[in-house]
C-alpha cells in the first residue's frame, strides 16, 4: 500500500538467510503441511509486484529437524550458540530457536527425488538432506494435480494470464483479523478477493464486510471446496474473480 503507483515490490518470505518459509509461517503439523505451504503460495503470488520463489518452497521443503549444535554448519549458529551458552541459555532452549530460524534451515540441498542425497548430487552434500526427502521431492509431485508444486504452476499461470494480478491495485480488508488476510485487486471492472485462514483451525468469514459475492466466480482455491465463504478449512486460501 506504500508504494501504491510509486513503486514496485520484490514479494518474498525466504531467503538463503532464512528459515525455510513452511516452518516459519505456515503449520508445523505434517496434517497441515501441505495446505499451509499451498496457502502461503497463494498470498505471496497474489500482491502486487514480483514474487521470488527460493528454491524448494515451489514443493514444501521444510526445516531440517536439527538434532544438537553439532550438526550445523552455519558460523552464525554456532556465534548464536556460544553467545546465549555464555550468558547461561539453557542448551535446549538455543537448539529449539536454532531449528526453527536458523539459516542452515533453506540451506539444505533440493529435494529432487527419492535417491540417495535427493538427486543432487553423487558425492557428499555440505548439509544433509531432510530425512522427508523420500516423500517431499519434485519427482513425488510433478505428476500430481493436488501437490504444492501444481499449485505453484497454477499461481504462475495465472499471473501470466491475468492483468488483474500484474497490474491491479491492492486493498487490504479486515486488518484487525489475526486469523484472516483478506484483500483485494482491482483493475478497471475486474476485481479479485484473496482470502486466506492462517491458522490451524477453522475460521469463520464475515462475508458482510466483503466485496458482494453474487457476481463472482471461484478462479483457485489451495483445497476442494464444498460451499459457500462463510468458513474456511485449516489454511485454506481462494481467489474470487468479481465483475464490478
Amino acid at each position: 500500500k506504500g508504494l501504491g503507483r510509486s513503486g514496485w515490490n520484490s514479494l518474498y518470505f525466504g531467503n538463503h538467510d532464512q528459515a525455510r518459509v513452511a516452518s516459519r509461517f505456515g503449520s508445523r503439523s505434517p496434517a497441515h503441511a501441505v495446505a499451509s505451504a499451498k496457502m502461503l503460495a497463494t498470498v505471496l503470488h497474489l500482491h502486487r509486484g514480483t514474487p521470488y520463489i527460493y528454491q524448494g518452497d515451489e514443493i514444501g521443503m521444510r526445516n531440517y529437524p536439527f538434532a544438537s549444535i553439532e550438526q550445523f554448519a552455519d558460523i552464525d549458529a554456532h556465534n548464536s550458540w556460544a553467545y546465549g551458552r555464555a550468558l547461561g541459555v539453557p542448551p535446549e532452549r538455543l537448539l529449539a530457536g536454532l531449528r526453527q530460524n536458523g539459516r542452515d534451515n533453506a540451506r539444505t540441498p533440493m529435494q529432487w527425488d527419492a535417491s540417495e542425497h535427493g538427486g543432487f548430487t553423487t558425492g557428499t552434500p555440505w548439509l544433509p538432506l531432510n530425512p522427508n526427502t523420500s516423500e517431499v521431492n519434485v519427482e513425488a509431485q510433478i505428476d500430481d494435480a493436488d501437490s504444492v508444486l501444481a499449485h505453484y504452476r497454477r499461481l504462475i499461470d495465472l499471473r501470466h494470464h491475468n492483468a488483474v494480478v500484474r497490474e491491479g491495485d491492492f486493498e487490504l480488508l479486515l486488518a484487525e483479523d489475526e486469523r484472516l488476510w483478506v484483500f483485494t485487486r482491482t483493475l478497471g471492472s475486474d476485481q479479485l478477493l484473496v482470502v486466506a485462514n492462517m491458522t490451524s483451525s477453522v475460521a469463520g468469514v464475515p462475508i458482510n464486510r466483503l466485496p458482494d459475492l453474487d457476481n463472482s466466480r471461484l478462479l483457485l482455491s489451495s483445497r476442494d471446496v464444498a460451499g459457500d465463504l462463510q468458513t474456511l478449512e485449516p489454511w485454506e486460501s481462494r481467489i474470487y474473480a468479481i465483475r464490478l
